[in-house]
């Protein structure tokens, strides 16, 4: 296979998948390295793909269903699982995590999690070593922005944030 129809081929995979898609398998299922996918996605994002790179692979994300929202919230690394769950819990997809830097001003990271089981894979990344979440670089305050089936389950959301005590409020 040449490698633009490997380019073409991984757009479609990765525009058909309904989950994130790794490197690594994207390297098994054409047998190529993880760093030649790696320099195919960034091809492809040169080329005008939509391709974001999640903590569990790569997606072209879509346009969400529902509500979007975001909420604002501070807590330090051990209230992190506890956050994400309260969000997942009540129906709702985290889309991504935004901090405001210093220097960079908005970083935004993007998280795609709707599951307890996507919120375990989220947090056994961020247990390795070289890993730190954005909101280390903010005293942990940072934005979450997130996809609610309606309204309702969004303030399912705020509620829980707030028995937490992380949820920020103007």
């Amino acid at each position: 296979m040449r490698a633009e129809e490997r380019r073409q081929a991984i757009r479609e995979l990765l525009q058909n998948s309904k989950q994130p898609v790794s490197a690594s398998a994207l390297a098994a299922r054409f047998a190529v390295s993880r760093q030649i996918i790696v320099g195919d996605i960034a091809l492809l994002r040169a080329a005008g793909a939509e391709i974001s790179a999640t903590p569990r692979g790569y997606v072209i994300l879509r346009e969400t269903a529902g509500l979007v929202r975001q909420v604002a919230v501070q807590h330090d690394a051990a209230g992190m699982e506890a956050e994400l769950n309260a969000m997942v819990d009540q129906g709702c997809t985290v889309l991504d995590v935004i901090v405001e830097h210093p220097i960079y001003g908005q970083l935004t990271g993007p998280l795609q999690l709707a599951s307890r089981y996507d919120v375990a894979q989220f947090l056994a990344r961020c247990s390795q070593p070289d890993a730190r979440p954005l909101s280390e670089l903010t005293e942990g305050i940072h934005l979450h922005t997130l996809s609610c089936p309606d309204e309702a389950a969004f303030d399912r959301v705020r509620q829980e944030l707030r028995r937490l005590g992380i949820l920020l409020e103007g």
